[in-house]
């Protein structure tokens, strides 16, 4: 992909997100992708959070997600947790709850109006130990060696530079930090036309990726232990998928 469409791309991504941040904060019901798709018309729609009670009402609205990775990544008390394109900040909170006043939970956006919205909820939940960076999931604004936990929703599929995504994951998680990822993927027999194709169909405007190449692109980067457990089926070959991986 070349540089041109990577930049085409990512500023689609950040000006549909930032509308709906501001659509969020003007308390209007929200979602994401095409509503005659399939994943109960979304690609990234509000997914269930049996344990959101308590959290602003914004931050619930704001959930663009495809699943629960705060559940999927079995977070501990003091663990420092970090959230690639953490929108309106649910996961973050969630997190947060998780590991604790010990712990602390990043929050990763690239776009400024879901940054303002994480933080207004942030402080509506009177959440400390959070902190929202502004940043590319592609260059993460954080040391080597730095987190013990990534979760991400529904986020690296609009990347246009995986590789890079998990390359720089390894690099700030700790030795046997891990990975717990929902995203959207699409089967390996699908062409690459066809998953561009079903993913923009499905509001994914960077395509969705294969099963094969998620798994070889953390492989890649170093991860061991991935497992990648399909989870919501949708139509034509594109489905959610909860993804788990080590780092040795």
């Amino acid at each position: 992909m070349v540089s041109a469409d990577r930049d085409e791309i990512r500023a689609a991504v950040a000006a549909r997100y930032a509308g709906l941040a501001r659509a969020a904060q003007a308390g209007q019901a929200i979602s994401d992708g095409d509503p005659d798709a399939s994943l109960d018309g979304n690609c990234c729609g509000t997914p269930g959070y049996p344990d959101a009670d308590g959290l602003p009402e914004a931050a619930v609205r704001a959930s663009l997600g495809c699943g629960n990775p705060v559940a999927v990544a079995d977070l501990r008390p003091g663990e420092t947790v970090l959230d690639l394109g953490s929108g309106g900040g649910i996961d973050v909170l969630l997190s947060a709850r998780r590991v604790g006043p010990a712990g602390k939970a990043y929050g990763l956006d690239m776009t400024e109006e879901m940054l303002d919205l994480a933080r207004a909820n942030a402080r509506a939940a009177g959440a400390e130990n959070v902190e929202f960076l502004r940043g590319q999931i592609e260059a993460i604004p954080l040391p080597d060696g730095s987190v013990d936990v990534i979760i991400s929703n529904c986020v690296i599929n609009l990347s246009t530079d995986r590789p890079a995504v998990f390359a720089e994951s390894f690099r700030v998680l700790r030795p046997g930090g891990r990975l717990g990822i929902s995203d959207i993927l699409a089967e390996d027999h699908l062409t690459a036309a066809e998953r561009l194709e079903r993913g923009a169909q499905a509001g994914c405007i960077a395509g969705a990726p294969s099963l094969a190449e998620y798994r070889g692109g953390l492989a890649q980067a170093g991860f061991t232990s991935i497992t990648i457990t399909p989870a919501q089926q949708g139509g034509d070959g594109v489905h959610s998928a909860i993804i788990r991986a080590v780092k040795p």
